[in-house]
């Protein structure tokens, strides 16, 4: 579970910065275009976040991690390249 769990943080970062590059630089640029591509990335975005979620949930006890840990994996979903520095840190070792 914890390739899996991997595999979704590195998703969950990427369809992260998609989702920031699609308001910053198409919307300006190209509103229909915006549009268009806003649906798509934003529901796949939506679905990986909660599968990161769930899965860091799933695991926090068979990795043993503490609360303090466990909360900064949790935060890492909400900030720009977050969950590519948990996958470094944390489970680079791991698997």
């Amino acid at each position: 579970m914890l390739k899996i769990f991997k595999v979704t943080a590195i998703l969950e970062g990427i369809s992260y910065l998609v989702l920031f590059a699609n308001m910053l630089f198409i919307k300006t640029n190209n509103p229909e275009l915006y549009h268009t591509l806003l649906q798509p990335f934003g529901m796949g975005h939506g679905l990986l976040f909660i599968a990161y979620i769930v899965l860091a949930a799933l695991l926090k006890k068979s990795q043993n991690w503490d609360l303090k840990t466990f909360g900064i994996i949790l935060l890492a979903s909400l900030i720009p390249f977050g969950t590519f520095y948990v996958e470094r840190k944390y489970l680079k070792n791991n698997a």
